[in-house]
């Protein structure tokens, strides 16, 4: 082919030929091209290992609020109030604040009992917070005629003093126990059971993460101690935390 060519080029097609020659030989970039090559995939695979930790991380989160609701509720001696419940609730938030569960999360404490001819449970008294649109998965406490009561008037009237002639109904209730299938309570004759439900949204590191909008879901009850009367007190000292 060299012959094809005038004198003048030959020389620089030697070297041309040469330096294709060396190049094709060399080995100098080869860790540069592997490691460009698997960049992509150790990048992805450090984004879902940090994304499953950040999950596992709500999960645990979740279930210490939950249980650290119910317990704390019930360990509140002689009788509860609604002074007493906010400072629950409001515990559980800030529990939740590396997650911002506040906005995407929501705390459900109820108070389950035994109808009085010990057949049946209901919910006496119920209290919300957090800003995650949810309600019990149980139910809510009902007035005499079966209506749902959300704004926490079963014990009191508007005026948040006067006790009222028309609280929850056991008799309305339908339930004979609380929680999953299989994994059910009930409270005893003379006592009570504070169940706390906890509903959050997770919030994803990543974008479009496959995880954005889950919903996570906990449940956790503990048996009232040292507590004589179940039904919450007020005083008129407290604005109830509703569940409307």
């Amino acid at each position: 082919m060299l012959t094809l060519l005038t004198p003048s080029l030959r020389p620089l097609c030697r070297r041309l030929f040469r330096r294709a020659r060396s190049l094709r030989r060399s080995q100098s970039g080869l860790a540069m091209v592997e490691f460009a090559v698997s960049l992509p995939v150790l990048l992805g695979l450090g984004l879902v290992g940090l994304e499953t930790a950040n999950y596992a991380l709500a999960h645990l989160r979740i279930s210490n609020i939950a249980a650290t609701v119910a317990d704390n509720a019930a360990r509140v001696r002689d009788s509860i109030d609604e002074g007493d419940v906010t400072e629950l609730l409001i515990g559980g938030l800030m529990t939740g604040r590396t997650i911002d569960f506040e906005a995407n999360g929501r705390i459900i404490l109820s108070s389950l009992e035994p109808t009085p001819d010990g057949t049946k449970q209901w919910i006496r008294w119920q209290r919300c917070d957090g800003d995650f649109a949810r309600t019990s998965s149980f139910g809510r406490p009902l007035q005499a005629n079966g209506t749902a009561i959300t704004n926490g008037t079963e014990i009191y009237q508007t005026d948040r003093t006067t006790p009222s002639t028309t609280p929850s109904s056991p008799t309305a209730s339908t339930m004979t126990a609380m929680g999953v299938a299989g994994k059910q309570i009930a409270a005893q004759a003379g006592t009570a059971v504070m169940v706390v439900e906890v509903v959050y949204r997770y919030q994803p590191l990543m974008a479009n993460s496959l995880l954005s909008g889950t919903e996570l879901h906990y449940l956790s009850a503990f048996n009232v101690r040292q507590r004589t009367n179940q039904s919450i007190t007020n005083g008129g000292r407290s604005t109830p935390a509703m569940c409307s």
